[in-house]
């Protein structure tokens, strides 16, 4: 997954950004200390430390360091590049404005840095997680992916690069995507809080408790699904979705906290997806099984080793 990983990293900066991460390779490894130090103070509910002198803790203060440093080269990087009167239209332009205007010069740094590690994170793991799997179960499903390909090949005639109007048109890539984060959804975890007391299941919920909700489960729960562990990307034609609950399928949360990238995310997994399947043929090297690593984000352990030929 590591060419995977990089390829939705430098979408992100060209895209978001206006700037090329070619240079900062270590920002995913970075990143993965960072999960899973974040993964640990959730399951030990911060009742550990950071100064106890844990591995992980260590790893986690150099990532947190080079993350500092890498995020503040990129502030400078672009901000030699503004011009206020005619910033353009990246994100990364107007959270450097944002910056610039707040009331307290510190805070407003710190708050840009945040905002871009949160950024740089949320905007490149997720959509890596979510391509692995799909190109695992398309590789395991040889049948659906003979059937994306003659879309692909139909809509990108010609080897042509796709544009945001062939989006509608790959409806069929979409389904695949849209089931393949319903068996291996890249956030399969969402910590919430209880907003007021409730009852969920005949237990009781009190105002303020920490609520775990786990689309990994949900998106398998036969009550919700037909033949739940079976991969049919058929489950997101229109017809068959319209009597779903509402609930029942939240690859990207729901409400307030709906994921904002969404439609990046979405647009970015069909396109490589499509792209990739019109012209390669991608198979799992033997022995692989393709086991979830449940951090974060939901891992392959031991990556995706494949073999690549070209499609006939």
């Amino acid at each position: 997954l590591k060419e995977v990983t990089g390829l939705t990293l430098g979408v992100l900066g060209r895209t978001l950004m206006d700037t090329s991460l070619d240079g900062h390779g270590g920002i995913a490894h970075a990143f993965e200390a960072v999960q899973d130090q974040a993964m640990f103070d959730m399951v030990t509910q911060g009742l550990v430390p950071t100064w106890v002198p844990l591995a992980t803790q260590r790893r986690f203060r150099r990532a947190r360091r080079d993350l500092t440093r890498t995020v503040d080269e990129l502030v400078a990087d672009r901000a030699s590049r503004l011009d206020e009167a005619d910033p353009g239209d990246d994100a990364f332009a107007r959270m450097i404005l944002a910056a610039r205007r707040h009331d307290d010069p510190a805070v407003g740094r710190r708050l840009l840095r945040e905002e871009l590690v949160t950024l740089l994170l949320a905007g490149h793991e997720t959509t890596a997680s979510t391509l692995g799997w799909t190109l695992l179960l398309l590789a395991r499903h040889p049948h659906v992916r003979d059937l994306l390909r003659d879309e692909a090949r139909a809509v990108l005639a010609d080897g042509r690069l796709p544009d945001a109007d062939d989006l509608h048109k790959l409806t069929y890539t979409t389904q695949v995507i849209q089931e393949a984060m319903r068996l291996y959804p890249p956030v399969w975890i969402l910590p919430r809080i209880a907003q007021r007391a409730d009852e969920v299941g005949g237990f009781p919920v009190p105002a303020g408790a920490d609520v775990l909700v786990c689309p990994y489960t949900l998106h398998r729960h036969p009550d919700l699904w037909d033949d739940p562990e079976r991969f049919d990307p058929g489950r997101f034609d229109a017809g068959r979705a319209a009597n779903r609950p509402r609930y029942a399928y939240i690859p990207f949360g729901a409400g307030p906290r709906f994921c904002v990238g969404s439609g990046l995310g979405m647009m970015e997994a069909v396109f490589v997806t499509a792209l990739v399947t019109r012209d390669l043929d991608l198979d799992v090297v033997p022995g692989h099984r393709g086991v979830p690593e449940p951090m974060m984000s939901l891992r392959m352990r031991g990556g995706l080793p494949m073999t690549v030929r070209e499609a006939d």
